[in-house]
């Protein structure tokens, strides 16, 4: 079993940046597909990023594309987000979670991460 601890967040003004990271333990990594969650308050959560067990494939939310990149380090069991270039509607709490190879579901969460941009 998996767990997972965010952690990057932050408040920042809009057009500024900001690199979340996420630390596994318990488990082996490589294991896993990984994705970076968000949700505002009184919106549906969002999966905002997405990125295989190897790197090799990644995919994101419309709102995110060509300002959020997703990456991991399966040697430090990391899976980072970065985001440039931030909107006040990216203010949410950023979850990472896990998705064993093979399952359909993400079974690990971890407790987030609060992002808040100003504008």
């Amino acid at each position: 079993q998996v767990q997972l601890v965010e952690s990057g967040g932050g408040l920042v003004q809009a057009g500024a940046s900001l690199r979340l990271s996420c630390a596994a333990s318990g488990g082996t990594f490589s294991r896993y597909h990984m994705c970076w969650f968000r949700q505002a308050p009184g919106k549906q959560r969002e999966a905002a990023a997405t990125i295989s067990w190897n790197g090799d494939t990644t995919s994101y939310a419309d709102s995110v594309k060509g300002r959020f990149t997703i990456s991991r380090d399966n040697a430090e069991a990391t899976v980072y987000l970065q985001m440039n270039n931030l909107k006040s509607e990216d203010t949410a709490v950023y979850y990472c979670a896990a998705r064993e190879r093979g399952k359909s579901s993400y079974a690990y969460w971890g407790r987030g991460t609060q992002v808040t941009v100003s504008s």
